[in-house]
């Protein structure tokens, strides 16, 4: 398991009870339905490149190359919100993605 954002573990430590609830729930949602491990990933990822948010990107980033999908699939993923929330807003989306990946021009 990838290490936990230190913000994220700091409230997880001052507020366990919360935390393990919210944890919870989304244990709860992800068991609730039919779809796979990789189309939970993928929806998840999508969710978080509508929303424009990009923290909330990073970790269902990480979380769908956990359970193979691949790198190139979360691309393809971004690039089909062009049509739908803009150029930029996939272009910033992208880059939050190469985050993860490893390729971001802002780490260069």
């Amino acid at each position: 398991m990838p290490k936990l954002p230190d913000w994220y573990s700091e409230v997880r430590s001052r507020h366990p009870k919360l935390v393990a609830a919210y944890e919870a729930l989304g244990e709860r949602c992800h068991k609730e339905g039919p779809l796979d491990p990789k189309s939970r990933a993928l929806v998840k990822l999508g969710i978080a490149v509508g929303a424009r948010l990009e923290g909330a990107l990073h970790s269902p980033a990480r979380r769908a190359l956990e359970v193979g999908v691949t790198l190139e699939e979360c691309r393809h993923a971004v690039l089909l919100a062009t049509t739908t929330i803009g150029f930029p807003a996939m272009m910033a989306a992208l880059s939050w993605l190469e985050d993860i990946g490893g390729k971001s021009p802002r780490k260069r």
